[in-house]
């Protein structure tokens, strides 16, 4: 079961005051009284519908068992490719490493030219400029987390010092985590204050705003949680940094669609969900696929509105493609995977 959340009257109090600046330069009407203060941005969080928690999970189960025909797997397999941020996050990631993992990036499988290059290459701060030079006229975008990924645990100042390191060296794509102490101890305002210091620290980088969804209470929290980062500028929401368990979930993701779907519904204006953490499988991609298609809708199926956050999604979705073209199965030495 899906709930829209209804758009606000344009006659509602307080409609067409206060305004809202969002990533496109323009504004979301009718949202100046929602953030207003502490009390407002309470009362619309704790006002959006609940989540039928059963009605999701059978859903999830559902698409769990769903599959495509074959002339359309080849297809799929190819947008799954071109939707992935290929991601090393690791304290032992050199430059080298970047580079090697920029030029998969650019060609994942030399022997198929015709494959697609990635959306993006996903690395720390300090490697977005090695990952900007090897990934230049590539058209493949540079991501770097920011904002003391993973934990967030740090003070606005950092944070923001994190976030002008990212994008002086390049990076066009900001993911940020947010504090979940604060929004678990109900602390709205201060989350939304972070996140809009953090948009206009972005420049004209795009900001994906990581909930990391397996901290969280549950889904209501994930609704409200996807609602707060719309409100506050977030071009794209993330479920999770990769770091815990759970990280994408089905349902989780199904709610974080259902969120955006709705905000298009109440601004006309489009963002997108990033589920990072755990799909490591063409069959995982596939469904997500499916998910997005009958939940936001196929507006959704392009790398600018959905994308896999992955470390090793590539190589099989790489395999599973040589599969379905050569009609037998590659073992994974035969394959770069990431």
């Amino acid at each position: 079961m899906t709930t829209t959340v209804p758009a606000p009257r344009p006659d509602a109090p307080g409609a067409g005051k206060a305004r809202i600046d969002s990533p496109d330069g323009h504004a979301a009407p009718g949202f100046g009284d929602v953030v207003r203060d502490e009390a407002a941005l309470r009362r619309f969080l704790h006002g959006l519908p609940g989540v039928d928690q059963v009605g999701l999970e059978r859903r999830s189960a559902m698409l769990a068992t769903r599959s495509i025909k074959r002339e359309s797997k080849l297809q799929a397999l190819d947008m799954a490719v071109s939707m992935i941020d290929l991601t090393t996050l690791e304290g032992a990631d050199t430059p080298g490493k970047v580079r090697s993992l920029c030029a998969q990036a650019r060609r994942p499988d030399p022997d198929h030219p015709q494959v697609p290059p990635v959306a993006a290459v996903c690395v720390y701060p300090d490697l977005a400029g090695v990952a900007v030079e090897a990934l230049r006229g590539s058209g493949v975008a540079v991501a770097a987390v920011a904002t003391a990924f993973p934990s967030g645990r740090s003070s606005r100042a950092v944070k923001l010092a994190d976030t002008a390191l990212a994008v002086e060296a390049g990076a066009s794509e900001i993911d940020m985590v947010i504090d979940r102490g604060a929004f678990l101890t109900g602390r709205y305002g201060a989350v939304y204050d972070e996140i809009v210091a953090v948009k206009q620290a972005c420049g004209s980088a795009h900001l994906k705003v990581i909930l990391e969804t397996g901290e969280l209470a549950g889904y209501d929290d994930v609704r409200r949680a996807s609602w707060l980062a719309l409100l506050a500028g977030a071009d794209v929401i993330k479920t999770s940094t990769g770091k815990i368990s759970p990280a994408a979930t089905l349902p989780v993701v199904q709610v974080m669609l259902q969120a955006v779907r709705d905000w298009e519904r109440a601004t006309g204006r489009l963002r997108g969900v990033k589920a990072a953490g755990g799909i490591r499988t063409a069959k995982d991609a596939i469904r997500h696929l499916v998910a997005v298609n009958e939940i936001a809708g196929p507006a959704w199926l392009t790398p600018q509105l959905f994308r896999f956050g992955a470390s090793s999604l590539l190589g099989d979705l790489l395999r599973q493609r040589r599969t379905q073209l050569e009609g037998h199965y590659e073992s994974a030495d035969r394959i770069g995977s990431a």
